[in-house]
């Protein structure tokens, strides 16, 4: 590495040519940067002394005896904001006819513009990336912007800022030349042989400020490759990725962050700053062709992730559909959407498997808000979802993956129950789920966008006496009780119109129920009153249709009970009975336990804390708990103690106690302390007790 002070005029005087190569960014500066830099030139042009403006960080392209070529490493937004910066000042003087002694358009085009002897793309001094050259290139050679296919806005916005300010009155060319001839910089050249361009590059911008992970990760991707490459590599992949994201206006980092999780089978969320580091685990620099599996990788699954993000892009209605329902429900699940979308590229899924899949994420969601479960780090429960997700059988591992998570997946009765009796309008899910009821399996969907969520009881009857009439003495307790469930709550575009209304009013006013297009509205506007029976029949019926929309997993328990047995023995082959911490006398009482515990039938044994568990082997069913204690065992029993039989009377009950220490199963009604191993054959009667239960 080779680093001078010089000034910038220097670097960019002579014939030489400074490449922003495919991994750098767009240009990026916006007015506020723009000002900042014209700021600091008049201060330059106005005072005697120089002013610093940073480093600029090259490596060689392309050296010869009289062109040289050099990439731009670090100071490419500055290098191009000077460029747009002298453009405006070369064509301000031309416009105007400005007559001062220096500089005029000529020496501005020949010292700091083009390469007047050479031709082609030589002949341009900065050479940016794809939309931002052809802008570039379209100015310097003074043509119009606005003639520019696909220019680049803040190339542009660049430029004319710069205009606007040379128009002013009290603006001064010679004094803005003078000051950019006052600039200086620390001149840093690398040796590709010797110097880390990436090294370089990460400690110069260690702040993160500017650059994005996805920057980061671009440029540790490309960086290492020999120029001609990089711009292949650039084009023919990572250019696509950030197409697709540009187009829907959401970054890059969420989607490699999901990325590298799905490929790494991790389930740690990786913090946002932290990005760049993880995929630099994940990857290690190799062959292009290897590198270009990977770029091609990034691709695929990129416009997977867009799909999700805009599933209006999807061209078949069902799974547009499906996606457009479960992209409204979050994003913690994005990863396992590309993880069902890749399976489905590959055709290891049917296109109805991937509708079902779809929906199945949002009968989860739906259902855990409606019974208000907890709905926190749901990102790492979808990552170990996805990670469980067989090649084989996707859709059926999937609904495996759903019967056992710890996030539990809401029953039929409790969901329907949860609908019928909770106060849906306190939700957050309230409009979701009342949009669904109305439009889900609709040809012709209503605007629900547009419609509001309204309560045909109204919030307010204290001064209503025909509401008070119609639901009977006890109306304040109705009214209470029944105001916010689902049986009372619907979509209309006539909120304001319908206020506190009475209920006749409601039905028959200028677009009231009598007249509403809302499918939800169909039973109300057949009823002659309405009272808490109404409402619990509209009710009922309403949460038997969420059924429909938001159906059961309906797992193969077989299946179930297979993956249960098979992460059972995986953690019982990962520890043996011989790492528990115990002594000399509890350890042969233990050893004791467990050996006639093995004739009982099949079980799998799992040292858990300090504890050895019992499961039945057959339906992965726990059945018993040793924990050794000083000088004794204490067994623990997930039986009723009402329901144990112990002729001898050394069962204890659990729930006289207020505190079992070290115990790992806490749902254990029953505990039998053996102090000896003589007594192993009174406890063992009961733990087969336990063992007939999980069996049968």
């Amino acid at each position: 590495m080779q680093a001078i002070n010089n000034p910038f005029v220097a670097l960019v005087n002579g014939t030489k040519q400074f490449i922003i190569p495919a991994f750098q960014r767009d240009y990026s500066w916006t007015t506020e940067q723009c000002q900042q830099m014209w700021d600091d030139i008049v201060r330059a042009g106005s005072t005697d002394g120089d002013h610093f403006i940073g480093s600029f960080v090259y490596v060689a392209g392309n050296t010869a005896a009289v062109f040289s070529s050099w990439l731009v490493v670090d100071g490419q937004q500055r290098l191009t904001t000077l460029t747009l910066l002298l453009i405006a000042l070369r064509d301000y003087i031309r416009e105007t006819g400005w007559a001062g002694q220096e500089p005029t358009s000529a020496q501005i085009d020949a010292y700091f513009l083009t390469n007047e002897h050479e031709s082609g793309d030589r002949r341009y001094k900065v050479a940016l990336r794809r939309h931002d050259d052809a802008t570039l290139k379209a100015l310097v050679d003074g043509k119009d912007p606005s003639e520019v296919e696909n220019r680049s806005e803040l190339v542009v916005d660049a430029y004319r800022f710069f205009r606007r300010q040379l128009s002013r009155p009290e603006a001064d060319p010679g004094l803005i030349y003078r000051g950019v001839g006052r600039l200086n910089i620390v001149d840093v050249t690398l040796h590709r042989r010797i110097d880390d361009p990436q090294r370089v590059f990460e400690s110069l911008n260690s702040t993160g400020v500017d650059l994005t992970q996805s920057d980061l990760i671009r440029n540790y991707l490309l960086m290492g490759l020999p120029e001609p490459e990089q711009t292949r590599m650039y084009d023919d992949y990572w250019s696509k990725v950030e197409t697709v994201f540009r187009e829907v206006g959401s970054s890059q980092d969420t989607f490699l962050r999901d990325y590298i999780t799905l490929r790494q089978g991790t389930t740690t969320q990786a913090r946002a700053d932290r990005i760049y580091a993880e995929f630099r685990e994940f990857w290690q620099p190799s062959e292009a062709q290897v590198l270009a599996d990977l770029l091609e990788d990034l691709v695929r699954f990129s416009r997977y992730f867009v799909s999700f993000l805009q599933p209006d892009r999807i061209q078949f209605k069902k799974l547009a559909t499906a996606m457009r329902q479960v992209r409204s429900l979050g994003s913690a699940h994005a990863m396992l959407v590309m993880r069902f979308y890749d399976l489905y590229d590959e055709q290891a899924l049917t296109h109805d498997e991937f509708v079902r899949a779809l929906d199945l994420i949002s009968s989860f969601l739906v259902r855990r808000s409606v019974l208000g479960w907890q709905t926190r780090n749901y990102w790492a429960v979808f990552a170990r979802i996805a990670h469980s997700i067989t090649n084989e059988d996707p859709l059926g591992s999937f609904q495996v993956a759903l019967a056992r998570q710890n996030y539990r997946f809401p029953p039929d009765a409790d969901f329907v129950s949860a609908l019928q009796v909770g106060d849906l309008f306190k939700l957050r899910i309230c409009w979701h789920v009342l949009s669904q009821l109305e439009n889900a399996g609709q040809n012709e969907p209503s605007p629900v966008s547009e419609y509001t969520i309204e309560h045909i009881m109204p919030q307010s009857i204290d001064d209503v006496a025909e509401w008070q009439d119609m639901l009977g003495e006890d109306w304040e307790e109705v009214h209470q009780t029944w105001l916010h469930r689902l049986g009372n709550l619907t979509l209309t575009g006539y909120n304001s119109t319908y206020s506190n209304r009475p209920f006749e009013e409601k039905k028959a006013v200028t677009g009231g129920f009598n007249q509403s297009a809302v499918r939800l509205n169909e039973f109300v506007r057949q009823k002659d009153e309405w009272t808490s029976l109404e409402m619990e029949e509209r009710g009922k019926a309403l949460a038997q249709r969420a059924l429909d929309i938001w159906p059961h997993h309906n797992a193969d328990e077989r299946l179930v009970v297979a993956e249960e047995i098979r992460e059972l023995r995986t953690r019982s082959a990962a520890r043996k009975a011989d790492s528990i911490n115990m002594d000399g006398s509890s350890s042969l009482i233990l050893y004791g336990i467990r050996d006639a515990i093995r004739e009982l039938g099949e079980a799998i044994e799992i040292v858990e804390g300090n504890s050895l568990c019992f499961y039945d082997a057959q339906s992965a069913g726990f059945f018993a708990e040793t924990l050794p204690m000083s000088g004794y065992v204490r067994i623990l029993l997930p039986i009723d103690f009402e329901e144990i039989d112990d002729p001898e009377g050394v069962a204890k009950d659990v729930t006289a106690w207020k505190f079992l220490p070290n115990v790992t199963h806490r749902d254990c009604g029953v505990f039998i302390d053996i102090g000896s191993q003589q007594s192993i054959p009174k406890a063992v009667a009961m733990v087969r007790q336990a063992f007939n239960v999980v069996s049968e």
